[in-house]
């Protein structure tokens, strides 16, 4: 395929996948159960932080989770107190403990009283660096203000460390993608379409790989900016829809 013919299959992939039947086989069913910004924004930076492993898994512990903040995560994250984070001794998904989850929480409730919430966070580590891969790598550093166990830091990725950031990556496709299907939230406004990035795993990797539209070997932060520089000359304004055609390709398997 040429490039004009690859656009052309991609851009009708991503009509066939980004639909509201995506919704009750991905992680992203969690956050849907909620309607307000700081419920959903919380719900999905923590679904997305354990969204790696068995899917099922993702799901099962991810439900868990909102049990635990007694389905009210903003409420909980606003108002809870360190003997409400008891709760969460014996919480695990894969590496991610409980001593990492009562770290998320003491951060997450940081954040909210210093900067007003995830949003502003990312917005200033984005007006500070404008792109949004060294904004990541800064809002690295505004979560761990908090004191915190030093093996905590790996469950927020560091792009500036040639970390792929695929959870952080497909956390800000869940807030700032205007997306017409309803799979998307897009409830931020202080970040551009344009600026997001590839969430890029094994799957879409691969695929990219078959398709010749990545060449690098590591699915790294390296490969993300190359795959980045293809799609945003296929849809500048919202390259990242073009997860939905990749993911969709490898996960069903049509090529």
């Amino acid at each position: 395929m040429n490039r004009k013919e690859l656009k052309e299959f991609l851009d009708a992939k991503v009509e066939q996948y980004n639909t509201p039947d995506f919704i009750p086989h991905d992680p992203i069913q969690i956050p849907h159960l909620f309607s307000g910004k700081k419920d959903i924004e919380i719900a999905s930076f923590l679904v997305a932080t354990i969204a790696w492993g068995n899917r099922k898994s993702i799901i099962n512990n991810s439900t868990k989770l909102m049990e635990l903040m007694d389905h009210s995560p903003a409420d909980f994250i606003k108002n809870h107190e360190e003997n409400d984070l008891e709760r969460f001794e014996g919480f695990v998904h894969r590496t991610f403990n409980s001593g990492d989850c009562k770290t998320f929480m003491r951060s997450l409730q940081h954040i909210d009283k210093t900067y007003g919430g995830l949003e502003d966070a990312f917005a200033k580590a984005y007006t500070e660096k404008s792109n949004l891969q060294e904004a990541i790598s800064k809002f690295k550093t505004i979560f761990f203000e908090v004191d915190h166990l030093y093996r905590t830091q790996k469950h927020v990725s560091d792009p500036m460390k040639n970390s792929s950031a695929k959870r952080i990556n497909m956390f800000l496709r869940w807030m700032v993608r205007k997306d017409n299907a309803g799979v998307d939230f897009g409830i931020w406004e202080s970040i551009p379409m344009s600026a997001l990035s590839l969430p890029l795993d094994v799957h879409t990797g691969n695929i990219a790989r078959k398709l010749k539209i990545l060449k690098r070997k590591q699915n790294d932060a390296k490969a993300v900016a190359e795959l980045d520089s293809v799609l945003r000359k296929f849809d500048p304004i919202d390259p990242i829809k073009y997860d939905f055609a990749l993911f969709g390709l490898g996960a069903f398997k049509e090529l």
